[in-house]
Order: structure tokens, then C-alpha cells, then sequence
């Protein structure tokens, strides 16, 4: 039983109503709750005060906005990964950083165990645990979901209401929501099935695009080595620089998304995000690619960029795969540098430039005009590049002129 648990703390409903449950459950144990600022805009002196109130003996807000950035979001958008051709990863990277920080909590105050709201059907149980595995594999893990006979949302707020613990949600707004400085996410409600439309008033974030500016904005962003430095000719710090593109992107109605994924655990579910400045990062990221890589590099990549956003997704963040994929693009994206112009207009994204210092096109091997190449030597590729084919059917006619 143990005698000191750090909860990863949020102050919405699921790990609002642990405090008190763990207290009932646990002899009595005490709970530390961990805050992480990841940029979530919301008043996390007010849960900290929450968490106290409902038991926890103590509560810290860790400022993790600019690590988040830097260590985690950087090295996704070099990459290139995106899951499933739509998710760009808001929740899945932000949990490993949190259990780091809970663990570091941990050893900091000498608890014994940790502790995490995430359900039996998520993805982010996985990756809580797995980081937590990593990195203090001694510690215990308590996952209430997992142990209760709270089976729904429902329930859960009537577990709140009944033990004074104060929540936002309601039976009517019944969406598990999950926010940082990348991404707002929304799951439940009528998004559980699929034939639904999401409704409008579940956005929170994004303006709607039949609502953006009649006038179109085009935006510039810099990159040095694939990593994002500058809009509009400005460099700025990484907090900043992703704080000017959201409120760019969601007053022009882009990064909207809904999909249905697969989750790790092998369920099919549905969710809707808002990555306002992340969809402009992404797609001005692949258009310098296009760019400034060769096509070897570019298409080899595309592999290792599957294999990080799974690898992301499913939780493997402490992993020497991942690490090591990481040098590996490290040093594909050494010429990813230059800018990428996108018009951006009632939810639509259009690429209005491209330019780098390292860039591979030449207008005179592209355009039509037939100079520096000899069109000669096509003829002599295209013989060689066609062996394979040739040969066999050069083969069936002899082999057909043995039988006559």
C-alpha cells in the first residue's frame, strides 16, 4: 500500500475526482498533485487551489511550456510525422513529458508511487506508463480507471457531485477535451458515432471558416535546419513564434481536423483537434523539403517519418529507436533551411513561395528549354531503366520461337 502517490493533475474531471478516491482506497495514503503548464490557457492556480481542497497535501505548477517546445514539438515537426495522414500529435507528445516531470516530482518529495486519470480504453495510459517504466520502473503505478466501478462519464460526475468535488462538465457538455499550447482536442459526446457531424458549437478555438475574413493572409515562416525560427522575417523564441502563428491560423479558420484513428490498444475512435499554428508549421515544413532535399533522402525519409509518428503515438518517446531516429534526422534536415509563404484564407492553406539557400531546383534542368542537358542521354537511360521489363518478354518470344 503505498504511503505518498504524485498524481499527474489536470483539474478536469477524471483527476479532479482521484484525489478523494485514492484517500478512500488507499488507506488514507497522501497525493501530491503535478500541474504541467503545456500552454493549455487555462487558470492553473485555480486547480492548483482545487487540488488542495479536495485532499492533496500539496500541489506544484510546472512551467514545461518552453521544454515542451523545444524537446518535444521540434523534433516531431522535423521529423515529419503526422499519424494516420491527419493527427499531429498534440496529446501523444505532451504525455511523456509530463510523466518525466512527475517522476522527477516523485523523487523529489520520496514518493512511492504514481498516479494518472487516463482510461482502460486510451491510448494515454500507454504512454504515461511506458515513460514512467522508463525512468523509475521501481515506482508503483495506479491507474483508477483500471480499478473502480466508475464505468462512465456519467457516473464520474456523479461521483463529484456526491463527494463535493467541484467540475465543469455536465451530461450536456460531456466532451473529454485535452489542451496545450499545440493543440485542443475533443473526444465523446456526439462524436462517438461517426455519421455525426461535429457540432459547431464544440469548436472552441478555431473560428469557423464560413465566419473568417472575406480577405485572404499570407504568412512567411523561416527555418534553420528544420527547425521553425522566424514569421514574417522576425526570429522569434519558440513560445512566441507558435503563439503569433495560432492566433494567425484560427482567425483565418485553418486547423480544423475530425478523423476516425486507431488507437494502440486496437480500437477504432473518434476525435476532432484544432492545430491552428501547427497545420502552418507542417505544411511549410514539407514544402522546404520539397525543396532543399534529394529525392533519396526525401523518399527514405517518408519511411523513418511513418515509423517516428507511430512510435509517438504509441507511447515509445524513451526508446533507443526513437533516439536514434532522431539523429537521423538531425542530419537529413541540416538543409532544410529557408522560407515558405502561405496564403491562408477561410480554413484553406495555399503555398505562395519557397525559398532556401540550399534549394536543389535549377530552372534551366526544369524548365523546357532544352539547355544544360542533353536530351540525347534519355535515350541511353531509358533503355537501361527498361531491362527488367524488356528482357522477359524477350525471353517469351525466343522461348515461343523454340516450340515452333
Amino acid at each position: 500500500m503505498p504511503k505518498r502517490v504524485v498524481l499527474a493533475y489536470s483539474g478536469g474531471l477524471d483527476t479532479s475526482i482521484i484525489i478523494p478516491w485514492l484517500k478512500e482506497n488507499y488507506g488514507g495514503c497522501e497525493v501530491i498533485a503535478m500541474i504541467g503548464d503545456l500552454g493549455q490557457q487555462e487558470d492553473l492556480e485555480a486547480a492548483r487551489k482545487k487540488a488542495l481542497a479536495t485532499g492533496a497535501s500539496a500541489a506544484y505548477i510546472e512551467d514545461l511550456r518552453e521544454e515542451f517546445i523545444t524537446g518535444y514539438i521540434w523534433p516531431t515537426l522535423r521529423a515529419g510525422a503526422v499519424y494516420e495522414h491527419k493527427y499531429l500529435l498534440g496529446t501523444s507528445f505532451a504525455r511523456p513529458l509530463l510523466a518525466k516531470r512527475q517522476v522527477e516530482i516523485a523523487r523529489k518529495v520520496g514518493a512511492d508511487a504514481l498516479a494518472h486519470g487516463c482510461t482502460g480504453k486510451g491510448n494515454d495510459q500507454v504512454r504515461f506508463e511506458l515513460a514512467a517504466k522508463a525512468l523509475a520502473p521501481d515506482l508503483k503505478i495506479i491507474a483508477p480507471w483500471r480499478e473502480w466501478n466508475i464505468v462512465s462519464r456519467e457516473q464520474a460526475i456523479d461521483y463529484a457531485r456526491a463527494h463535493n468535488v467541484p467540475v465543469e462538465q455536465t451530461t450536456k457538455n460531456i466532451y473529454s477535451r485535452d489542451r496545450n499550447i499545440w493543440h485542443l482536442s475533443h473526444e465523446g459526446g456526439v462524436l462517438e458515432d461517426p455519421a455525426n457531424a461535429p457540432e459547431e458549437s464544440m469548436w472552441q478555438w478555431i473560428v469557423s471558416p464560413a465566419k473568417a475574413p472575406d480577405r485572404s493572409t499570407t504568412v512567411e515562416i523561416g527555418f534553420e535546419s528544420g527547425i521553425p525560427v522566424s514569421v514574417n522575417g522576425k526570429e522569434l523564441a519558440p513560445l512566441a513564434l507558435i503563439e503569433q502563428l495560432n492566433e494567425i491560423a484560427a482567425a483565418n479558420g485553418v486547423g480544423r481536423m475530425e478523423l476516425v484513428e486507431n488507437r494502440l490498444v486496437g480500437i477504432k475512435s473518434r476525435g476532432a483537434y484544432e492545430t491552428p499554428g501547427g497545420t502552418l508549421l507542417v505544411t511549410a515544413h514539407r514544402e522546404l523539403e520539397s525543396l532543399s532535399l534529394d529525392r533519396e533522402t526525401a523518399h527514405y525519409q517518408q519511411i523513418l517519418s511513418l515509423r517516428y509518428a507511430e512510435m509517438v503515438y504509441y507511447g515509445m518517446w524513451f526508446t533507443p529507436l526513437r533516439e536514434s531516429l532522431d539523429a537521423f534526422f538531425a542530419k537529413s534536415q541540416q538543409r532544410v533551411t529557408g522560407s515558405v509563404a502561405l496564403t491562408l484564407f477561410k480554413g484553406n492553406v495555399s503555398v505562395a513561395s519557397r525559398r532556401s539557400p540550399f534549394s536543389l531546383y535549377r530552372t534551366n534542368l526544369a524548365s523546357f528549354t532544352m539547355t544544360g542537358y542533353n536530351p540525347k542521354d534519355a535515350e541511353g537511360f531509358i533503355n537501361l531503366f527498361a531491362l527488367p521489363i524488356t528482357v522477359p518478354l524477350e525471353a517469351e518470344v525466343s522461348q515461343a520461337a523454340e516450340v515452333k
